[in-house]
């Protein structure tokens, strides 16, 4: 339904966007869950499969459209490619925070700093070289959702297992409104665009 709201419009709606960015994440991370728990296939072999599924969804939109739009879309096969694209990062970003944060022993603060650093390194990337300003901008996405989901455990998981044990719901609703501020602080500032 987010999703449906976002594409009819004709204009960038900050509650439609980021409702549906919300909602990508939300199935997701559901997805990721099915892949490395429900079917077995472990955080390593999920995150090598959805690591080729965005170069694939990638690879497909540049030959379909000749381009890979991030900063402008103005044409809807452009935009559905845009959130198929982000729905299977987010998909591959919780897998990969998984695997980073439990398969390789580090818990959830130092994978927290892991992605916190990788994305420090697009960052750098972006300034001090001339890779593609798409390929940084996806390689930065994907990297969020792993950072937000070793962020998120490390505040909700038990002490038991490394987190601070503040609660799902308290958690959640804290960066809801954070979130929330943010978004409408940000919006505030941007002039209304096309899609």
């Amino acid at each position: 339904m987010t999703l449906a709201a976002q594409i009819a419009s004709k204009r960038y709606h900050p509650v439609f966007y980021w409702a549906v960015v919300v909602a990508t994440t939300t199935v997701g991370t559901t997805t990721s869950d099915y892949l490395d728990r429900t079917l077995g296939l472990g955080y390593v072999k999920s995150s090598i499969m959805l690591f080729c599924a965005v170069l694939a969804v990638l690879v497909t939109w540049h030959y379909s459209t000749g381009e890979i739009a991030v900063d402008h879309i103005t044409t809807r096969k452009n935009e559905i490619f845009y959130w198929v694209t982000i729905l299977v990062s987010n998909t591959l970003g919780t897998a990969m925070g998984d695997c980073v944060a439990t398969s390789t022993g580090l818990g959830f603060e130092r994978g927290a700093l892991v992605f916190a650093g990788l994305i420090a390194l697009v960052a750098a990337a972006h300034y001090f070289t001339s890779l593609p300003d798409s390929v940084l901008f996806w390689a930065a996405y994907v990297l969020t959702r792993p950072l937000g989901a070793t962020l998120g455990d490390t505040l909700t998981k038990p002490h038991t297992e490394g987190g601070l044990a503040l609660g799902r719901i308290s958690s959640s609703l804290a960066l809801a409104v954070a979130m929330v501020v943010l978004i409408a602080l940000t919006s505030r500032h941007e002039p209304a665009h096309g899609d």
